[in-house]
């Protein structure tokens, strides 16, 4: 049994491997799964807030990593009863700069989550796809981490850096830092290079590769223009199917086997600012 609050972040500094569509789909999937989750957007991209067609928000997670807020009064709620997102804004590219001569300033995002970490059984942190005090600071907040791993063979080299970092973190900063798993994405079985680095990441990591993946899928592409998580665009696409999949791998590795905990009930500020994509696409 873990326990409740488990932070994980999602991440990978190499971009276009999947990691916001993982951060974004897995959260929505361990929502479906009953399981209360909170999706923090750490990306200055703001991808995973698009991705659930947030819009009109007064206040970010800049806000609550300067002070000027508390995570609480940022978080919104989705379409997902069991799923609320702080979102990101574009102004968060401002932070790295403003961080560094922070005090504490690989601890900001842990010291914000403090309010809320343990309102859920998940909180999941999409980070950007570079390893800059953004990304120190998700994995600084972090119980685990779960690292996107496109099947083409750069992504390999990639990963033996972040590995490095996260060994550095765990020596200097979060000791309890571990990898929950690696996850194989963009897999293309009728592409003979998929099968070779398939081959050799399960070779190299063993069973910190998670047995689920993720294969190429036009619905799993089309769903962040609508707003939605695949598994509200098209809950029978193979892309939602492979990430109800992963969630209930995760939930079997972490042996959580308890009844589930309903999300905390959000003020009025939260609900006020939420809004959700058109079906034309936009958000």
């Amino acid at each position: 049994m873990q326990p409740a609050g488990r932070v994980i972040a999602v991440a990978n500094q190499k971009g276009g491997v999947g990691k916001t569509t993982t951060a974004v789909n897995l959260a929505a999937s361990l929502a479906a799964c009953e399981r209360s989750t909170l999706l923090v957007d750490l990306d200055p991209q703001a991808n995973a807030t698009s991705a659930f067609g947030l819009r009109g928000f007064e206040r970010h997670v800049y806000d609550a990593l300067s002070g000027e807020c508390v995570m609480k009064d940022i978080t919104l709620p989705t379409e997902l009863e069991y799923l609320h997102v702080v979102p990101a804004g574009r102004d968060l590219v401002g932070a790295e700069i403003e961080l560094v001569a922070g005090e504490a300033r690989e601890r900001r995002l842990e010291r914000a989550l403090a309010d809320v970490r343990d309102a859920y059984e998940f909180v999941l942190v999409d980070c950007p796809p570079s390893l800059g005090l953004l990304t120190l600071n998700a994995l600084t907040a972090a119980d685990s981490l779960v690292i996107p791993l496109q099947c083409e063979y750069y992504a390999l080299e990639g990963l033996a850096a972040l590995l490095d970092t996260v060994g550095l973190v765990r020596e200097r900063l979060n000791p309890k830092l571990v990898v929950d798993g690696i996850l194989l994405t963009m897999v293309d079985v009728r592409n003979s290079l998929t099968g070779q680095v398939i081959a050799e990441a399960r070779a190299h990591f063993g069973d910190r590769v998670f047995s689920s993946s993720v294969p190429r899928n036009v619905r799993l592409s089309e769903a962040p223009s609508h707003g939605k998580p695949v598994l509200l665009y098209d809950i029978h696409s193979k892309g939602a199917v492979a990430y109800l999949r992963l969630a209930r791998e995760l939930l079997e590795r972490l042996r959580i086997a308890a009844p589930s905990r309903r999300p905390p009930t959000l003020g009025d500020g939260g609900a006020r600012f939420a809004g959700t994509g058109d079906s034309d696409g936009q958000t």
